[in-house]
C-alpha cells in the first residue's frame, strides 16, 4: 500500500496562490494541480526531475488555469476538471463528476463534488498519501467566497471533506492563513488550539515558509467554518468575513 502514496509539494505561484506538485511513489508518476503561472510551475517539475503525468484542475478561475495550455504543450499530458465547468476550463482530456476516480500511476484519487466558491468546483483525494487537493473550498482557518454558490452547497461540500480521514492533507489554492487566523481568534478567542496555530502561523510567515499543507485533524479543532453547525452559521461567518 506504502508504494502507492502520494506526496504534496506546493508552488508559491502569482500574489498569494499555490500549485501543487504531486509524486507518486512507486513509479515516480507526478501531477500538478492548478497550474496558472506557468514559469514557477514548470521550473518545479523540472527540479523534481522533468515529469509531468497529469494536469487537475479543481476550478475555472484563471488563477488556477491560465497556465495550463503552457504546461501541457510542455508535457504533452492530459488534463482533468469538472464536467459540469468543462464549457470555462481548458480542454479536457477526462471530465469528471462526483465518485470518479483519477489515476497517477498506481495511486487514485477520488473526486468530490465541491461546489460553493463556484459551481463546478471539485477536489481530489488521495488515500494512499491522504492528500486533498482542494482548490479555494476550504483553506487553512478558513473558507473561499461565495462567489457563485450560497451557504447550503459550501457547507455540504466542507461537510463532504470533514468526514476524510483525520491526518489527511490540506493542499488548498492560497496562502490566506495569517488573516484566516485573525479573523478565526476574533470568532473563537478562547479557543487554545487556534491560539498555538496563529502563533506558529505568524513564525512561519515572519520567515518566508508556507502555511499549508495543514491537517483536517488541525482544521476540525481550529476552522470556524469546518465547525459551523448548520448552514445558516456559516453562511454568517462568511458574510461577516467578508467584512473583516
Amino acid at each position: 500500500m506504502q508504494a502507492m502514496s502520494v506526496t504534496a509539494q506546493a508552488i508559491p505561484i502569482l500574489s498569494d496562490n499555490y500549485a501543487w506538485l504531486l509524486r507518486e511513489a512507486a513509479n515516480g508518476a507526478t501531477a500538478v494541480v492548478d497550474p496558472a503561472d506557468p514559469g514557477p510551475v514548470q521550473a518545479a517539475i523540472e527540479q523534481a526531475g522533468g515529469r509531468l503525468d497529469l494536469i487537475l484542475l479543481t476550478h475555472h478561475h484563471e488563477d488556477h488555469i491560465a497556465g495550463t495550455d503552457v504546461i501541457r504543450a510542455r508535457y504533452g499530458c492530459p488534463v482533468v476538471g469538472a464536467k459540469a465547468d468543462a464549457h470555462r476550463l481548458p480542454r479536457l482530456d477526462q471530465a469528471l463528476e462526483e465518485g470518479d476516480t483519477v489515476q497517477l500511476g498506481s495511486a487514485e484519487a477520488r473526486v468530490i463534488d465541491t461546489p460553493g466558491h463556484t459551481r463546478g468546483h471539485i477536489a481530489f483525494f488521495f488515500p494512499y498519501g491522504a492528500v486533498l487537493a482542494c482548490g479555494d473550498t476550504l483553506f487553512s482557518l478558513g473558507c473561499g467566497r461565495l462567489i457563485e454558490g450560497n451557504a447550503e452547497e459550501m457547507f455540504a461540500s466542507l461537510q463532504k471533506l470533514a468526514r476524510l480521514p483525520g491526518e489527511t492533507l490540506v493542499c488548498c489554492g492560497h496562502e490566506y492563513t495569517e488573516s484566516n487566523a485573525r479573523f478565526a481568534l476574533h470568532v473563537e478567542p478562547d479557543n487554545e488550539a487556534l491560539q498555538r496555530r496563529a502563533a506558529e502561523v505568524r513564525r512561519l510567515r515572519a520567515e518566508g515558509k508556507p502555511t499549508v499543507p495543514s491537517r483536517l485533524s488541525d482544521e476540525l479543532a481550529e476552522n470556524p467554518f469546518l465547525r459551523a453547525p448548520d448552514a445558516a452559521t456559516l453562511g454568517a461567518l462568511r458574510a461577516r468575513k467578508d467584512k473583516f
